[in-house]
C-alpha cells in the first residue's frame, strides 16, 4: 500500500535541498496541505461558491499551478454556466500525470483540461474565474506584476481573480507571532519540530511572500477595480479582484 501521509522531513537531512513539487510530494500532497494551510478546505469550498457566481457563459477558466486539481473539481462542481472550459496548469509534470488519472463524470459541466507549463509562458484570453492558489509566492518576485498584468488583461468584466498566498508582515513583532502560532498549529496537526525546521530551510529561497499591502496594490496596479482580503488565518490569506 502506497502511502500517503507527509514524512517526507521527518528524518534527518544533513543539507536540505530547496523544495520541489516532485513524484514524493505529489504522492502525499492532500494530506500536506491538510495539515499545513491553515483554513485550506474552507479556500476551496469558496472556490466552488464563488465560480457558481462569477463565471460567465462561453469562457475559460483558470486555475494556475493546479498541483492535484483541488481548486480545479471546486470551479467544475460550482459551474453553472455552458459552453464553459477549465484550463488548469502546472509546472510539475508529477501533479500534472496525477491529474490526469482523476476521473470526471460524464455528466459534468465543462472539460478540465491539464497542461503542464510554466503559468509566465501562455496566453490567457476570454476568461471569467482566475485562480492562483498559492502559487504566486513560488514565482520570482520580479515576474509577478507582468503576470497579474497578463491576466487582468484576460479577464472578462465582471470576472474575478482569487489570489491566496502565504504572507509577511511589516511589523517584527507581529510577523514573529504569526510565525509562531502557525508552527503550534503545524505541531498540533503531528509535524514534529524538526519537520518543521527543515522544511522551512527547504522553502526559504523558494516560496518568497510578500504583505497583503503589496499584493492588493499590484492587483489594482495590474487593472482590476476593486481587491480585497476575504479569508485570513495566521499568516495564510485568500485575496479578491474583481475586473
Amino acid at each position: 500500500m502506497i502511502n500517503t501521509t507527509d514524512r517526507i522531513f521527518a528524518d534527518i537531512i544533513q543539507k536540505p535541498a530547496d523544495f520541489v513539487f516532485d513524484e514524493r510530494v505529489a504522492s502525499v500532497f492532500p494530506d500536506m496541505v491538510k495539515r499545513s494551510i491553515p483554513g485550506y478546505p474552507a479556500i476551496i469550498d469558496m472556490i466552488e461558491t464563488l465560480t457558481s457566481r462569477y463565471a460567465q457563459p462561453g469562457t475559460n477558466l483558470y486555475d494556475l499551478g493546479c498541483s492535484l486539481g483541488a481548486a480545479s473539481f471546486a470551479m467544475l462542481n460550482g459551474l453553472k454556466q455552458d459552453n464553459c472550459k477549465i484550463i488548469a496548469i502546472d509546472s510539475s509534470l508529477a501533479m500534472i500525470e496525477q491529474c490526469k488519472r482523476i476521473p470526471i463524470k460524464n455528466s459534468a459541466p465543462a472539460a478540465i483540461e491539464f497542461y503542464c507549463d510554466d503559468v509566465n509562458n501562455i496566453d490567457y484570453h476570454n476568461a471569467s474565474v482566475i485562480i492562483l492558489n498559492f502559487t504566486l509566492q513560488f514565482i520570482e518576485p520580479k515576474l509577478r506584476d507582468n503576470l497579474l498584468i497578463k491576466l487582468a488583461s484576460a479577464i472578462k468584466p465582471g470576472g474575478i481573480l482569487i489570489l491566496s498566498e502565504k504572507v509577511k508582515f511589516d511589523d517584527k513583532e507581529v510577523n514573529d507571532l504569526l510565525i509562531d502560532v502557525y508552527h503550534a498549529f503545524k505541531k498540533a496537526n503531528g509535524y514534529s519540530d524538526l519537520e518543521i525546521s527543515q522544511k522551512r530551510t527547504a522553502l526559504e529561497n523558494v516560496l518568497k511572500p510578500e504583505t497583503i499591502e503589496t499584493h492588493l496594490n499590484r492587483l489594482l496596479s495590474a487593472g482590476f477595480k476593486t481587491a480585497e482580503v476575504w479569508f485570513q488565518c495566521f499568516n495564510f490569506t485568500s485575496m479578491i479582484a474583481i475586473k
